[in-house]
């Protein structure tokens, strides 16, 4: 038998399923009533893990959610053409393949080989997650000046292999391996 979560127990980042859709938490709110006999309510911002798609909805505290059948399998970044992005089980060594629409902005940190969690439901592929830093190179940025610094602005622009754009310090040089930030989408040290 599944388990059940209780509307009032789901917090930030709590994984439940409504109608057979994998919905991810992304806030929690419970607002308990003044009145005498009133309804604890729980609002809740919600991602849908199918879609993408992030809205607000209010359930009763005493509504239970299934726990949706997800998974999270290791794979690694092999290409992407017109039919998506393709992936490479590091399990089953099986090749899946993602919707453009479903890669998002994540195309701008991965290169070849990069490992990632492949998040499964039911057996099916519907997303990735990302590691918290990734390794690219600085695949042009102008030199540092000697003087540059006046002006209170320490970084330049520098274009990664991905073409990801990203304000790097003034030593960083063309050719070199910097780590990015995957959330802030920022530089976050040399490699």
């Amino acid at each position: 038998m599944a388990v059940l979560i209780d509307a009032i127990d789901v917090k930030k980042r709590t994984l439940f399923e409504i109608d057979n859709t994998p919905f991810a938490c992304l806030e929690a709110e419970v607002n308990t009533p003044t009145a005498r006999g009133g309804q604890t309510l729980v609002r809740l911002k919600v991602r849908n893990l199918l879609t993408n798609a992030v809205f607000e909805k209010t359930f009763k505290a005493g509504e239970k959610f299934k726990e949706p059948d997800l998974a999270l399998v290791q794979a690694s970044y092999l290409y992407s053409d017109g039919s998506g992005s393709h992936f490479l089980d590091q399990e089953s060594f099986e090749t899946h393949t993602l919707a453009e629409e479903t890669m998002g902005s994540a195309l701008d940190f991965l290169i070849g080989g990069t490992l990632v969690d492949l998040r499964k439901y039911n057996g099916n592929p519907i997303g990735l997650e990302l590691p918290m830093v990734v390794e690219l190179e600085v695949a042009h940025t102008e030199p540092g000046v000697r003087g540059d610094s006046s002006s209170g602005s320490v970084t330049k622009p520098a274009r990664l292999e991905t073409g990801l754009e990203i304000r790097v310090p003034l030593f960083i040089k063309e050719g070199e391996k910097v780590r990015v930030s995957t959330e802030s989408r920022e530089f976050a040290g040399r490699a």
